[in-house]
Formats: C-alpha cells, structure tokens, sequence
C-alpha cells in the first residue's frame, strides 16, 4: 500500500510560482502572482549556487517518503500558462531542473477565464502543442480540475468529475500519466484529500504555508509562495529557516 504520509528527515521546500512575465500595472489585481523573467533567472541561479536540485512532483517523491536524502526542492507552476513555457523552461533546463505544472485541463490554448468576473487580466495557458512541448523539455504535467472550480462548493459527481476528468485530459493531450494533483484556491475538505488518494494520485499540494515535514499528509502537502515581493534573502530564507513553517496554519 502506498504510504499516506511523508518521512523525508529534513524540511522540504515545494516552491509554488504562478506566472512568470512583467507584472501589470500598480493596483492591478493579483499584480503579486507575477515574477518576472530576470527574477525567477535569479532565483533558480540561487538555488544552483547553494547546491540545490529543483524537481518535479514526481522527482521529489522518493525525497518526500524518506527513500533518499539529498538537497532538493519541488518547482510548481499552477494553472498552465504559457508564459511559464516561455521563460520558465529555458531557465529550468539551464540548471537540470524539473518542475510540475498544474494544468486547468479545459482551458487548455484559451486563458484564465475563471478570474474574468474579478476583473483579472486574462493571460494565455497553453495549448495542446505546448503541453507536449513542456513535457519534451524534461518537465512534468499535473492536474488542477477541468475549470479551475471551487471544489467545496460542489456536488459529488461534479468535483469527482473535475479532477478525474483534468487527469485524463491532460493524459490525452500528452500521452503521459498525471500523478499530482492541485486543489484550486487551496479549497478540499478532508473527505475529498480521502478520495483523491483513492483515485490513486501520488501527491495533492494546497496553498497551506510550510516546507514539508515528516508525517504530513501526501495529499495536503504544504507549499513555498514565491512572489512579486520575494527578495533573494527573503527566498533563502524560505528555503533555509522556520520562515515558512511559522505562517503554517494549524
């Protein structure tokens, strides 16, 4: 049987990046999910100055169950843009890098239509091609429902469908299995992080704030935020303090 929890013997960062492109205009809505080109350059430059191996989800695994030791941490990207095939990727591979990107599989080549009605500027996800072409360039798919939905707020059938439906798309488009998943908005309740497992994904990450520490949940695992905002020093300290853990909700 798989195992439920993590029993990595140090704290695991799994970093969690959004779009990487010139941020919008000062007042602009979520203006602090954008890191800039030169900045995400930068950063994967510090993490390979300090001896750290960015990997995918799946790359990270044997880390996470305490199978192997070694200083790495997890790259994510939510929600599939293209700007992260863009600039992300070149800059990855450059270092020998992997990353998972979470795809919001039926908003495949369109944008973030979800945030439409926030009054957020759309900005293209990937299509199809470019999936494939992520996947070519050494980096992993992960799946973040059909529609980016709110998952608490639906019916059974309706998220089962939303997260079952993500991986197979997403599994169609590329021809590879998506093991990961990740909750939209951050939202689950304990009975679906449950079902996910028993839908046989390997991991689930949240928004919840903290390095990975032996016996979490495999499928609440805590992430990084790196943001606008988020200074060399500030991401040292991230990777190499309690900083994180301390903004971890209980």
């Amino acid at each position: 049987m798989p195992p439920l929890h993590t029993a990595n013997r140090l704290p695991i960062p799994i970093l969690t990046f959004h779009q990487i492109a010139a941020s919008p205009p000062r007042g602009a809505a979520f203006r602090s999910l954008y890191v800039s080109p030169a900045a995400f350059a930068r950063q994967m430059a510090l993490l390979h100055l300090c001896g750290y191996r960015g990997l995918s989800m799946s790359a990270l695994m044997p880390y996470l169950r305490g199978e192997l030791e070694g200083k790495v941490v997890g790259i994510t990207f939510d929600d599939g843009y293209l700007n992260n095939l863009e600039h992300a990727l070149p800059v990855v591979s450059r270092y020998g890098f992997s990353s998972t990107c979470y795809v919001v599989s039926q908003l495949v080549g369109r944008s973030n239509e979800w945030d439409r009605e926030a009054g957020i500027a759309q900005t293209p996800i990937m299509n199809a091609a470019q999936l494939r072409q992520w996947v070519a360039g050494g980096q992993e798919l992960g799946a973040h429902t059909r529609t980016h939905a709110h998952l608490t707020s639906l019916g059974l059938q309706a998220w089962q469908d939303e997260i079952l439906g993500s991986r197979s798309d997403l599994e169609a488009i590329a021809n590879v299995p998506v093991r990961h998943f990740c909750y939209p908005y951050g939202e689950f309740t304990a009975g679906q992080a449950q079902w996910v497992r028993s839908a046989g994904f390997d991991s689930a990450t949240t928004t919840l704030r903290s390095r990975c520490h032996s016996g979490d949940d495999l499928m609440r695992l805590p992430r990084v935020p790196v943001l606008r905002s988020t200074t060399l020093p500030l991401l040292w300290m991230k990777l190499r303090t309690a900083y994180e853990d301390r903004r971890r909700l209980p």
